[in-house]
């Protein structure tokens, strides 16, 4: 008997979903904008030196199911400036929502994890909020999060009045988050898909070796790892290439692993996509001749043909059903995260007939900043 049999119950049978996405950036309030104004999220709460912290400033975005907060620092000493100076703006804190804080952090520790933080509670008017943080790939965390016993908006110390206005714009329609991508060193993806395996007890999902992922000039492995509440977290890892691939460029330039994208799904990407193109939303664009190539493969497919290469959705289709997605440019200065916009019609895949077409695109940007 392992030592893993021994261990309490792994914590992903008491995570119940994703809570929130929490970003370490340079500029609290310029990046709430930029995604307010850009993808159409609504400024709903703050916490900074006017509701009491006098550390940060922190702006939380919702739309739909999702919550994004964005953090900075507001002394020298800050460890979010120290951050941010590393990495530049990123993806921090995967927050996740859970019967137990206290239960899951002690099962994750038992079973190998990483303490961040110790089981802490935040009250006020409104209840306690219960919370946990454990450590997983570079200086990405993941926040146990209990609301069991909290009826606020979203967190002591966050205000709900005095808000930036919505910025008019078309609506777009983003509901949830689909999954989370993370990038880890060459020859580190076992070691964290372990991670996700025997700590916290999630299961693969799916793998693509390098011969999958693959253009002309680069590669990448990767391993999808999940749980029975759907909260889905691929991880990649570079592959030996002619030239440097996407994956190794992200490392370079965010100075270790992090969050490589973040999918939202949509239940209409063709409203979406519009409205995020109306909102200036810049994206990743296919060749003309992927679209010939698709629609003669898919044709089958009862689809807005016209509006998806209208727009430059991409589309794959697979035994369970179909996807259609888009990606970003990067949302930040330096190369590292993106986001990917995707509607679900069955799939449960990936888009991996749209993976060399993607990389591809990629590789023209690596190209056009010299670091390909």
């Amino acid at each position: 008997m392992t030592a893993f049999d021994l261990a309490p119950t792994a914590p992903a049978t008491r995570i119940r979903g994703w809570d929130s996405l929490e970003f370490y950036v340079g500029n609290a309030r310029a990046t709430a904008g930029f995604l307010s104004a850009a993808f159409g999220f609504r400024i709903t709460a703050y916490a900074g030196p006017e509701t009491g912290r006098d550390d940060v400033a922190s702006y939380l975005l919702e739309q739909g199911d999702i919550r994004f907060v964005v953090t900075a620092g507001l002394t020298p000493d800050s460890p979010i400036w120290s951050h941010v100076r590393e990495h530049g703006d990123g993806a921090q804190d995967l927050a996740m929502v859970v019967d137990d804080a206290t239960a899951t952090y002690e099962a994750a520790i038992a079973r190998g994890a990483t303490s961040v933080l110790e089981p802490y509670e935040l009250s006020d008017d409104h209840g306690t909020l219960r919370l946990a943080a454990i450590g997983t790939y570079g200086e990405t965390k993941h926040t146990f999060v209990d609301r069991s016993d909290y009826r606020g908006h979203y967190c002591p110390g966050y205000v709900t009045t005095g808000l930036p206005s919505e910025p008019e714009g078309p609506s777009v329609g983003l509901t949830h988050i689909d999954h989370v991508v993370g990038n880890v060193a060459e020859g580190d993806l076992d070691r964290w898909v372990a991670f996700y395996e025997d700590v916290m007890g999630f299961r693969q999902l799916r793998h693509f070796d390098e011969h999958q992922i693959a253009t002309e000039y680069s590669a990448l492995r990767s391993t999808v790892m999940t749980n029975d509440a759907g909260v889905t977290m691929p991880l990649n890892e570079p592959a030996a290439g002619l030239k440097r691939s996407q994956i190794q460029e992200y490392l370079d330039t965010y100075r270790g692993p992090g969050v490589q994208h973040i999918a939202l799904g949509t239940s209409d990407i063709v409203q979406a996509i519009s409205g995020l193109r109306s909102r200036g939303v810049r994206f990743l664009e296919a060749n003309e001749a992927y679209f010939d190539d698709v629609r003669t493969r898919l044709d089958f497919l009862e689809l807005p043909w016209d509006a998806l290469q209208r727009l430059g959705i991409l589309v794959d289709n697979e035994d369970d059903g179909h996807l259609l997605q888009l990606f970003t440019e990067p949302i930040t200065d330096r190369p590292t995260v993106f986001v990917e916009i995707i509607q679900r019609g069955g799939a449960t895949g990936f888009g991996e007939g749209n993976f060399k077409a993607l990389f591809e695109s990629i590789e023209r940007e690596q190209e056009r900043r010299g670091n390909l």
